[in-house]
């Protein structure tokens, strides 16, 4: 694109002159509220909190995606697409006076340590914070600091039931898009993308340039579990990939005019076959690079449904920094699919979609996944039939793999169990590591998790009073051996390491390679 706009799938918009007639006679009737409450109510009240709780109410009756965020979230709910900080290495949340970690950033101080999605932060530097009335740029000015300095914190884990205490060494924290970039065999390069961030573009050019040095000539593009970012990186990424002035999405609203994405730069990958890997979690910029690829018949996606987020929120500022993130229009694909799943029923109803997609089998079964003939499209070259309303429908659909998934198999992750062994292991045995296996190419060819190891996981987990029952070592350990090595290779090496362990087991993947692999099945399933 010659003009880029980083905002967060930015359209431009102007407000009519009766619009803005509506909206200040609201506004007097607003302020002459509030003018009452402080004036005449029984109780001092806080007219800055009860501003704060009307718009965040307000906003939730719109939509899903219509959000007001305070000053102290702005900066924080930029950094994942905009480069980097110092700190500690964590994305957090506070929730009822409590401060949750979201997620420990891939490969920052906190994951070396053991911080764990989920955890609760309860002591900073010997002094409680939970349970406390705290802001998020109060945990933010006790959490971020140099590079090179330390924190202690103690940390409150489900299923423990002492407190854990960590020494934390802040660290400059880079938040990356690409996961992983490398070869799969002597012609398939995989890219896996994490979010469409302000120097995603700048990662992927790396990335193709690198693989078509390796002679790649076809590309499976992972879109796994990105939930989106800013609309023109996606169309940028989408240019590679497309051959003349191809449209690649357009916006559109009430009051907002018609904007066009097309394609206009010559793509470094514009011939090559593609397979695009998509799941549950995968929305947005996410869905728009996809049905791009889709519509204009240029491969095929591989995985199961997509989110289906298809609104376009603009960014407004207040004076105080706090803004609003407003949905001004829908995007749409383009065949003209809008992409956006109901949220008629409110907004819990809408978080809990993808709760309701598993029980009700659309995740493992696609004869569960119903699409309406009014949502029918056809692709622009081939004439396939696709449908908008609800994500993107995968051209292969892989239903998510439930057999392994056991009782002690979910536990070992989601109390960082296995995490924890393997830190420890690594601890323990890096020196012997660096001998045996001076590259990730001899570790993978031929290290494997023998009998010992497990035999030393399942004494670690008994400790924590985690214990297989019946069958679950029969369903899961396959599963939880591959884990352990990929979480080694990431622990010595990087994520990228990880993701060409945690691939080999990756049934999505497997059947993107089997069909770009064969011409002819991947023309065939092209034209249908």
């Amino acid at each position: 694109m010659k003009k880029i706009f980083f905002i967060f799938l930015f359209v431009a918009s102007s407000l009519t002159a009766k619009t803005q007639l509506i909206v200040s006679e609201h506004t007097i009737k607003f302020g002459h509220v509030l003018s009452l409450l402080n004036s005449l109510y029984v109780d001092t009240v806080s007219e800055y909190k009860l501003t704060e709780i009307a718009i965040v109410e307000m906003l939730k009756k719109l939509d899903p995606h219509s959000v007001y965020i305070p000053k102290e979230e702005v900066r924080e709910m930029n950094e994942p697409l905009e480069g980097g900080f110092e700190g500690i290495g964590v994305m957090f949340n506070l929730l009822n006076d409590t401060i949750f970690v979201v997620n420990p950033i891939p490969g920052g101080p906190s994951e070396r340590v053991g911080i764990r999605a989920g955890d609760r932060i309860v002591i900073i530097e010997g002094v409680n914070v939970g349970g406390v009335s705290l802001t998020t740029k109060d945990v933010r000015s006790k959490l971020l600091g140099k590079k090179g300095t330390k924190v202690n914190v103690g940390i409150r884990r489900r299923g423990e039931s002492e407190q854990l205490d960590f020494t934390i060494t802040r660290d400059k924290i880079p938040i990356y898009s690409v996961d992983a970039s490398y070869m799969i065999n002597d012609s398939i390069g995989y890219i896996k993308l994490n979010n469409f961030g302000a120097k995603s573009m700048i990662e992927i050019n790396i990335a193709l340039d690198s693989l078509l040095r390796q002679n790649m000539k076809h590309l499976i593009f992972d879109l796994s579990g990105n939930g989106g970012g800013y609309l023109e990186i996606a169309a940028q990424i989408a240019d590679q990939f497309l051959q003349g002035h191809k449209m690649i999405t357009y916006t559109q609203g009430r009051t907002v005019g018609r904007q066009d994405y097309f394609a206009e730069n010559r793509g470094s990958f514009e011939s090559g076959r593609i397979a695009m890997l998509i799941d549950e979690g995968s929305a947005s910029a996410s869905e728009i690079l996809s049905g791009a690829i889709q519509d204009w018949d240029r491969g095929i996606v591989v995985g199961r449904r997509s989110f289906g987020k298809g609104l376009v929120q603009r960014q407004y500022p207040f004076p105080d920094s706090s803004m609003i993130r407003l949905t001004i229009a829908k995007y749409y694909t383009p065949s003209g699919r809008c992409i956006q799943k109901s949220y008629e029923n409110g907004y819990e109803a809408y978080t809990h979609d993808i709760v309701n997609r598993y029980n009700s089998g659309e995740l493992t079964d696609a004869d569960k996944i119903h699409f309406p003939d009014s949502l029918r499209f056809k692709t622009l070259v081939n004439g396939r039939t696709v449908y908008g309303g609800g994500g993107i429908m995968p051209d292969y659909f892989i239903p998510l793999d439930t057999s392994i998934n056991t009782q002690f198999y979910r536990k070992l992750i989601a109390r960082g169990v296995m995490n924890d062994f393997i830190l420890n292991y690594i601890d323990s045995k890096r020196k012997m590591f660096n001998t045996l296996y001076p590259n990730f190419v001899s570790f993978k060819k031929n290290f494997e998790i023998n009998d010992e190891m497990m035999a030393d996981l399942l004494k670690f987990a008994a400790n924590k009073k985690i214990v297989p029952e019946g069958d679950d070592m029969k369903r899961s350990e396959t599963e939880i051996r591959m884990i352990m090595k990929a979480y080694i290779a990431r622990d010595i090496w990087h994520s990228n390491e990880f993701f060409q362990i945690y691939n080999e087991h990756n049934e999505v993947l497997k059947k993107a390679i089997e069909v770009i692999s064969d011409l002819k099945t991947y023309q065939e399933k092209l034209m249908k």
